[in-house]
């Protein structure tokens, strides 16, 4: 039996083959090491939900800190408007004694 030339001897097959299945290995490895990343960082994230969890009162010292530097940020943009203010009024000051 003759074979035509578009087919492949023994050694290509299995070449080929051997080729495919060394893809396969790398391609297993890389999800392997994807799968190790992916359960060492649900540790650490498991690790923190716990410390959170164990101090119950935690999130809502968290929440009223929050609260708390709102409500100063409010009021720093609240004096540095007014401070904005007193100086475009000293500024007008000055320029209205320029020109006279």
């Amino acid at each position: 039996m003759s074979k035509s030339g578009s087919d492949q001897t023994g050694g290509e097959a299995f070449e080929a083959l051997a080729t495919a299945v060394e893809r396969a290995l790398e391609r297993i490895r890389e999800l392997e090491a994807r799968a190790r990343d992916a359960e060492s960082r649900s540790g650490e994230l498991a690790t923190t939900l716990d410390r959170f969890s164990a101090d119950e009162e935690a999130p809502a010292r968290m929440m009223e800190r929050l609260r708390h530097l709102e409500e100063e940020n409010g009021e720093m943009k609240r004096r540095l408007d007014e401070g904005r203010s007193a100086v475009d009024r000293l500024l007008a000051r000055i320029r209205f004694l320029e020109e006279k």
